[in-house]
């Protein structure tokens, strides 16, 4: 019985430790498959389990779970042992990620369209001679168009470059595939090009700017525009009785010592602008020759005889250059009082002042930029000549208007007696130089005299010093022009440049005395104490 029970005892210990043991494998083989499974399994950590007596030792993976938004307190609190530390804990691979790569599209980069016209940078040299040429830009797209809510263009008009070498023949296959009416064409200089200008039927619902784009895609044209409206600023005028005419703005840009040094002898100062009443008494003489890019009827402008008369005036008035000549080129000839134009007849008004010899081209008008006209002063820069043009009369909150804001021309603002700028006058960091602008005594119509203020104005003032300057210095270059101008400018507002008035206002005498002799000074200085 003793025997039996001993046996029986043997059988249960044997089975008890065969138990343990198998308990152990299994144990063993569920934690190394968990880990297997587990693609993010923290480090492990020992486990024991005890059989008669008897320790084993076992490790099972400490999880941790990666989902977003959740997190484990106890996962949390896990140290991860540094690599190599040696605990001879034994860590099984993550099984590798598989990264599936889709193809990726080619990237396809579009140049941006090339702007007709743009230029060389200010202040850069331009070369003057006869071999100045404005070769046409290639291509040049549709940038620019206006938003569907800017309307500052003719609606029913285009403008279309073509080459010279069978123009008329591309011109009359556009005009079929297109619907298109030719108004008028005239060859670019030194572009070998010719430039078209187009209406559409008014029967035809197309937008101009949906004609633009379907004709950019007709590889026979070099460029295609809308036709952009300029604009002459300038408040209502106020026709003035024979009283005393006071000329604050001789005083205030040192004028009358300046023309002891020069008064702009036969410089050559042409004006894009409303037509002029030549008949004037103080523009008898004045006018060199006229020109008519667009027909106004043979009626004056009220604009443009006051343009002349701030430059060369010379009779109860004193113009900046009494003594220069006027090129008149009448460019308006649209709205109620005759003062709008648009890019393609303003361009071609520029192309005939540049080779009529104009040194000096007053731009007394603003608009939306034109590509046609950016061309046309391109042309002009290289032929040498010196560009000025208004700021605009938008007020300050207007956006940069052109072609004062193209930098290869000197922008002038406006002033008033008491050195404030034009409230209405724009802003910006474009503006060069001020000069005096509001209120000012000017030629009217049929012989009378005019009070009229505006950025065009005080633009035609500079263009006179500028004349002063070119007597002085034949070959005087645009960069010449500028840097005088604003390095001898008495400066308003803000200490230094700004936005406002530039470098300041122009003084004529100090600009003059820079490239004049030293005995003129003396001279001058005499005759000023004469006077007083």
């Amino acid at each position: 019985m003793r025997h039996a029970r001993s046996t029986l005892n043997k059988s249960a210990r044997r089975g008890a430790s065969l138990l343990a043991t198998s308990a152990l494998a299994l144990t063993v083989t569920l934690g190394s498959t968990l880990l297997t499974v587990e693609a993010f399994a923290a480090p492990v950590s020992p486990i024991s389990i005890s059989a008669k007596g008897r320790t084993f030792n076992a490790t099972r993976p400490v999880l941790k779970r990666y989902l977003s938004g959740f997190s484990s307190s106890a996962a949390s609190r896990v140290t991860p042992p540094p690599k190599g530390s040696g605990t001879g804990s034994r860590v099984p691979r993550k099984p590798r990620i598989i990264v599936k790569r889709y193809p990726v599209p080619p990237v396809i980069v579009t140049p941006p369209p090339v702007v007709v016209g743009s230029g060389t940078s200010a202040g850069g040299a331009p070369s003057s001679g006869s071999g100045a040429t404005t070769s046409p830009l290639r291509r040049p797209g549709i940038g620019g168009l206006p938003s569907a809510n800017d309307r500052d263009y003719l609606p029913d008009e285009v403008v279309i470059q073509l080459a010279a070498n069978g123009a008329d023949q591309a011109a009359r296959s556009l005009a079929q595939r297109f619907r298109l009416t030719q108004v008028e064409s005239f060859d670019v200089p030194g572009a070998n090009t010719r430039l078209y200008r187009w209406r559409i039927a008014p029967t035809d619902r197309r937008t101009a700017p949906t004609v633009v784009r379907a004709i950019e895609a007709d590889r026979s044209t070099v460029s295609v525009s809308l036709n952009y409206i300029m604009r002459l600023y300038g408040e209502a005028p106020t026709v003035v009785s024979a009283l005393p005419l006071e000329q604050y703005a001789l005083t205030k840009m040192q004028l009358p010592q300046a023309h002891v040094l020069a008064q702009g002898g036969d410089v050559l100062v042409a004006i894009v602008d409303g037509s002029v009443d030549a008949s004037h008494p103080e523009l008898q003489g004045v006018i060199e020759d006229t020109f008519d890019a667009a027909p106004a009827g043979g009626q004056a402008h009220s604009h443009g005889t006051a343009v002349a008369g701030a430059i060369a005036a010379h009779a109860r008035l004193k113009g900046s250059a009494p003594a220069a000549r006027i090129l008149a080129a009448q460019a308006f000839d649209r709205g109620q009082d005759r003062s709008e134009g648009n890019g393609f007849t303003v361009a071609k008004a520029i192309y005939w002042a540049t080779d009529r010899g104009a040194r000096v081209i007053n731009m007394s008008f603003a608009g939306m930029r034109d590509p046609s006209i950016e061309q046309s002063l391109r042309y002009a820069r290289h032929k040498g000549v010196i560009l000025v043009a208004a700021a605009g009369n938008k007020g300050p909150l207007s956006v940069p208007l052109f072609p004062a804001a193209n930098p290869d021309v000197i922008a002038v603002t406006a002033t008033d007696q008491n050195d404030r700028v034009f409230q209405l006058a724009n802003r910006g960091k474009h503006i060069a130089v001020s000069a005096p602008g509001v209120e000012l005594f000017l030629p009217g119509l049929n012989g009378t005299y005019q009070e009229i203020s505006g950025t065009s104005f005080a633009a035609a003032e500079v263009s006179g010093a500028i004349a002063l300057l070119i007597e002085r210095k034949r070959d005087l270059t645009h960069d010449d022009a500028r840097r005088i101008l604003m390095s001898t400018a008495r400066d308003l507002g803000p200490p230094g440049f700004d936005p406002h008035f530039g470098a300041g206002l122009v003084d004529a005498y100090r600009a003059v005395l820079s490239i004049a002799p030293a005995v003129a000074d003396t001279s001058a200085r005499a005759a000023v104490t004469d006077e007083n």
